[in-house]
This record gives structure tokens, sequence and C-alpha cells, in this order.
């Protein structure tokens, strides 16, 4: 064997082995993903041989038939070539057209900045234009699936999602017709049948009504309210944010314009008023207010159109939540109150049951669109076309109206469960009302540092966030606020849940009142008084 063969010792054969595997693989497939990730990474140049069958089923436990169909599947790909009494040997062409690393080059990855021939380090701090890193984020631990209580918002729910269903569309979109119309590059354009089931099964249940080229998909909602940034706002825009609001809306916009005018909102929703006049663009989340989950009035909407057009202003409506509502009556968006052309709407398909999915779309006028489409394919062309096409059929055959209706009824069996725990746990928490929403908004006591509180329920297994991330202003920014989601926690652990919680309240409201009795009494008002 070769001397660079004989780096890999068989400990690190083994290494490799587990580093590489995958869960969803199966064993041949681990050691054809190893192989393959050894020979790009350089470990295994051209024409080095490669352990017998034998002798790497030995090393890596387990079945030598594994290992020699793998060596099969990997001859008949071009990595490996089979000399006769001789064995496998990596092919000399393999590393032809690949760009990636070689050994030499990957040699060179660790030499220190500023070692290759004196020149100076990149000085990234001058060239970066803006720190999107910096910005104030919505954060979940990492691990928050493997947490007993995950009172996180909007996140997969494995008990939920309908595995066999979308198994089923994902099949059928790989038919011989099926493939041959989403494999080629749609440019501009989208999958025609995903359009029309949002054209025609998705909008009118909230009371829109739009034409094919009204509609433009998107990877998420996200992604589309960054084109609409990108596409209308510059430095001289002035754009009106609820406030609380969505941190990362705020951040979008923020990287294109510093003219955020905070908009406040009550119990009602967004307050409307002359302040928003001076608004460009007014973005608004009227159906479950982000994070207050109160709904807009219908007066409000009525007053924020009639704003609109005084101003000569667009909205961008932001209906994340049209997916899961429960125990009202149907609420239409506000785009479906717009005779003028002013309210540019966004919404989800997949965030209440795979946010991964990453499916979104923007309804707008044709003007706008097709500009949309222009700018969409600078960034990425078009969202996957093989999703959009396995997105149509999960609706065109039932099971999108399906889930929604089990996720309703789950959701409302989980809301109800929160609001009785959070009533019997917590009763000095101020609790806005569920009404048909999936998360709840708590105003803690003044003393509550509710990311203090956070962190230190993590520790005992319980998921909450903290409120200040969606106010405006981070320095003085409320502390004493919680965003409790229930999407993807079960309904028997939402009451054991909310009373652990509640036991890490109480410790930090023991060290809250240890902290002002060592202060001493407040003076301040009777110095006032004095003055």
């Amino acid at each position: 064997m070769s001397s660079q063969a004989s780096m890999l010792k068989p400990v690190l054969w083994e290494r490799l082995f587990e580093r590489e595997s995958a869960p969803n693989l199966s064993l041949q497939g681990c050691v054809r993903q190893m192989l393959v990730s050894a020979i790009l990474s350089g470990h295994l140049p051209p024409g080095t041989p490669v352990p017998s069958s034998r002798h790497l089923a030995d090393q890596l436990r387990i079945a030598r038939n594994t290992v020699v169909f793998a060596y099969q599947q990997l001859v008949s790909e071009g990595y490996l070539v089979s000399r006769e009494r001789s064995g496998h040997f990596v092919s000399d062409t393999v590393m032809q057209g690949h760009s990636g690393p070689t050994a030499d080059a990957a040699a060179a990855e660790g030499a220190a900045p500023g070692e290759g021939g004196g020149a100076p380090a990149v000085r990234w701090e001058e060239r970066l234009r803006f720190r999107p890193s910096r910005q104030r984020n919505i954060t979940k631990p990492r691990d928050w699936q493997k947490q007993p209580y995950p009172f996180v918002y909007a996140q997969f729910d494995q008990d939920l999602f309908p595995t066999a269903e979308w198994r089923e569309c994902c099949i059928k979109a790989l038919s011989v017709l099926d493939i041959r119309s989403w494999a080629p590059d749609l440019i501009t354009h989208d999958d025609p049948a995903l359009i029309e089931q949002i054209r025609t099964q998705v909008l009118p249940r909230r009371g829109v009504w739009a034409d094919a080229e009204e509609i433009v998909i998107t990877v998420g909602a996200q992604h589309a309210l960054y084109l609409l940034a990108d596409l209308l706002v510059n430095d001289d825009t002035v754009v009106g944010m609820e406030d609380p609001g969505y941190p990362d809306a705020r951040n979008i916009f923020a990287s294109h314009t510093r003219h955020l005018l905070p908009m406040p909102v009550d119990e009602q929703g967004l307050c409307t008023g002359t302040h928003l006049l001076g608004c460009d663009y007014l973005f608004v989340t009227p159906g479950h207010q982000c994070p207050t989950t109160v709904t807009l009035s219908m007066e409000r909407r009525q007053s924020l159109l009639a704003l609109a057009r005084q101003a000569d202003s667009m909205i961008i409506e932001d209906d994340f939540e049209s997916e899961s509502r429960w125990g009202e009556g149907a609420i239409p968006a506000l785009k479906s109150l717009d005779r003028d052309g002013r309210v540019i709407y966004v919404g989800s398909l997949a965030k209440s049951f795979a946010p991964g999915l990453r499916i979104g779309y923007i309804v707008a006028p044709r003007e706008l669109t097709a500009e949309l489409r222009a700018l969409r394919r600078l960034m990425l062309r078009h969202p996957s076309a093989y999703i959009q096409r396995a997105f149509s059929l999960f609706i065109s055959l039932g099971h999108h109206h399906a889930l929604l209706r089990r996720q309703s009824q789950a959701y409302q069996k989980r809301g109800n469960e929160l609001s009785r725990a959070l009533a019997r746990h917590l009763p000095d928490f101020k609790v806005i009302p569920i009404t048909g929403s999936s998360s709840c908004w708590l105003q803690g006591p003044p003393w509550l540092d509710a990311a203090e509180l956070s962190e230190a329920a993590l520790a005992e297994g319980v998921v909450v966030e903290p409120g200040d991330v969606f106010f405006m202003n981070g320095a003085d920014a409320p502390r004493n606020f919680l965003r409790v989601g229930f999407t993807s926690i079960r309904p028997e652990h939402i009451e054991p849940g909310i009373a652990r919680l509640a036991k890490v309240v109480d410790r930090h409201r023991a060290r809250a009142e240890a902290r002002r009795a060592a202060q001493g009494p407040d003076l301040s008002a009777l110095e006032q008084f004095v003055s």
C-alpha cells in the first residue's frame, strides 16, 4: 500500500466511518460516503489503492458483502477502478473537473494568515457594508427537540407531520411526466400547478383573489420580505414597523434604510393615527400580531387603508399565521379589503407543519411581480421546482386542508391547556388571551429579567423565548416579556412544563427580593417631595 494510503491507519478508517455516517443512510451508503469524502478531500489521491473488502469490513465491523457492493457502485460511478489480482484503486481521472482541495491544498489551508509571502491580512471590518451577525435575532437552542418542555414557536411537530401523505406527493412528483415538467430551469417562472393551487385553494380562504401573474413563489416568507426590501427600499425610505414586532423583518428593512418608525401596538393591534402619514411603507401583521397575537380590529383596518391612501404609502401584510387559526370565525386578510392595490400580501405554505420546506409567496400587482421575478433570478433563479410540484400535489389531493383541520383541533387543545396552566402556576403574569394563534405573549412582574429566566429554565428542560428582542430599541426594551409557543409540545407536557417554569420564576423572585432588601428603601419619591 502506498505511503499516502498507509496514513489512513485502521483506527482512522473507523473514525472516518463514524464521522461520515448518517442516520438516514444504509451501511453500504455510509461506506460509499466515507470513501467519496476521502477521495475528494485529497486523503486518497488518484492511483491510491484502497483496503481489500475483507480488510475494510474487519476494521469497520460490518459484513464483507456490504463493502463489496459499495466498491462495485463506486467503480460504476468512476471513483474507483478494479485491477485483476491487484484490488481496487482510486481512479486516475476522478479529480478531473473537480475544484475541491487536493492534498497539497489541504495542507496549505493550515498556514497561518500572513505567512504566504508576507501579504497583509484581509481587513474585513473595512470591507463589510454592514454586519448582519450583530443584529438582534430570535435564538433557539439547537437541541430544542431533545428538551422535555419545548415551548418554542412555529417549529416542527413530529406528532402532526403528515409523513405518509407528504411521501406520497414526493413520489408522485417523480413520475416521468412530472419530472419533464419540473426538471428544466424555470428561470423566472414558477410551477404553474402550484400557482393554480394557491390562486384557487389557498388565497380564497383568506378572502384574497388574484391572477396567476400576480403570484410569486419564494423560499419562505422571509425571502419574500427581503425581495421586497431590496426592490423598494433605499436610504431615504421610511418604513413603519410594529413595536413590538417581528425582529427578522425589522432587521431586513434596517439593512436597507435607517429610517424605521416604531408603531405602537395595543389590545386591538396596531395603533393607527396621523403619525403614520410620514411612512412610505407600513409592515403589519394584522391577522395575529407578532408577537402579541392580537388581531387588528376591523375599524383599524379601515383606518389603516384610508391612511395609506391619504399618504400614498404601501402596506406590506405578513399573514404568517394564516394556516393556524382556531377558536374564532374566519377573519379575512387585510388584502381582501384593499380596493386601491396598496396592500402587498406575503404568505407561507409550510410554516405551520414543516418550516424547513421553505415555501412562501407574494401577491402583488403585475408591475411589481414582474420585477420581483427578475430580482429573484439574480439571487437564486427560482425555488426548487420539485418541491413546488410536490406541494401542489399536497394541496390538490386534499392533504393540506386535512392537515390544517387536524392542526386546528390540536392547537385548540394545547392552547386551552396552556391557558389553564398559566392561570394555575403563574397567576401574577399578565397573559394576552389565546385566540386562534400558536403562541402566547406574557408580561411578567416588573422585577423579572426574562433573558435570565429563559437561560435558567433551559437548564431545567424548559424552552421559552425572552421578549426583549421583539422591541425596536434594544437598550430601553422592557425585560419582563416572554413568548411561549405550543405547536411543538405534547399536550400532556404543557402543565408540568409550566409548573417547572413557575419554580424557576420563584427562585428568581427570591433573588430579586433579596437584591431589593440589600439596596435599602427607595427614597426617590421622598427626595422629589422634599425638593
